[in-house]
């Protein structure tokens, strides 16, 4: 085997890929067959094409800060209806192939008008998705003395590129299209650092600083002006089985955090807990116990005592 690889790679005419493509053919086929049989392999969602479609949706929200350099107060609105109907009509698709990879019974035409109909839905709820991030940015702007201006915030701030990306990344959820959804959960993730999943429900004025490290499951529940920071972890504390052994999926699971609460780095808040409006969660704390409004909880402090003469024994 060492010997073969040696060929391959030294062979002053190129790489030799024959053998390697063949066996991972023979591979690909095997997974394919598990997965799907062995019918017609279904088309899948392309993460290339959601990733170009949640770019434009970026820029169709804030074009000033994501559209392109030469874009003028005159030529805004045409940007946006060009770009903004190249996003649909790629999220369409996205969606289509999606529920057909998951209904692929379902006859080619009520999947389409399906496809369409959530598209048509989600491209309705973007001007509340704006009016949400808007509070999200003043949020930041207000709970950092570091920001200089709001358009630093849209720029810069990490938590506020995710919470883009999750509010659109939600809507989709909701209208059915969890794997798309998903798709834009990990493109943030990617981007930032931050890990949301798009089934938690986020309040207006939500802020992370910092925010590498955050990250939120599923089941979570985020009132309104809750602050976060970095590494914070808003989990899982355990997950339950059915009767054959295999994981229950969907369960309430992850936090409810009222409005009002800073949770401050390191923190790990677990299981289906709730955290009382206006608390404080310090640094570094583990808590799988709901607290009551206004609580402030904090690390228990080290206590050093000395035994003398055998005392302690």
């Amino acid at each position: 085997m060492t010997q073969q690889f040696e060929t391959i790679f030294l062979d002053p005419d190129g790489f030799d890929v024959e053998d390697i493509v063949s066996a991972l053919a023979i591979l690909r086929r095997k997974s394919q067959t598990n997965r799907y049989g062995n019918g017609r392999l279904p088309e899948l969602p392309s993460r290339a094409a959601i990733l170009d479609t949640v770019e434009d949706l970026t820029a169709v929200l804030y074009p000033r800060h994501f559209g392109p350099y030469e874009l003028t107060p005159e030529t805004t609105d045409a940007f946006l209806t060009r770009t903004l109907g190249r996003a649909l009509r790629m999220l369409r698709e996205q969606v289509r192939r999606e529920l057909k990879l998951f209904e692929p019974e379902a006859a080619d035409d009520a999947l389409a008008t399906r496809a369409r109909l959530i598209t048509e839905e989600f491209a309705q709820a973007l001007p509340q998705v704006r009016m949400l991030l808007d509070t999200d940015i003043r949020a930041a702007f207000t709970g950092d003395p570091a920001a200089k201006s709001l358009d630093e915030v849209v720029f810069c701030y990490p938590g506020v590129s995710a919470i883009i990306r999750h509010r659109l990344a939600h809507r989709l959820y909701l209208l059915g299209a969890t794997m798309i959804a998903r798709i834009v959960a990990e493109i943030a993730h990617s981007q930032t650092g931050i890990d949301i999943h798009p089934g938690a429900t986020i309040g207006e004025s939500f802020f992370i600083d910092h925010g590498t490290g955050v990250v939120i499951g599923e089941t979570a529940i985020i009132g309104k002006r809750v602050r976060l920071y970095q590494a914070v972890t808003l989990g899982a504390k355990r997950f339950d089985v059915d009767e054959n052994g295999a994981l229950e999926k969907g369960k309430p699971r992850h936090p409810i955090i009222e409005d009002d609460v800073v949770i401050y780095a390191g923190a790990t808040v677990l299981g289906r807990i709730t955290i009382g409006r206006g608390s404080a969660i310090g640094g570094n704390v583990w808590l799988t116990q709901s607290v009551p409004p206004g609580a402030n909880i904090s690390q228990a402090k080290a206590r050093v005592e000395v035994f003398d003469h055998g005392a302690g024994i």
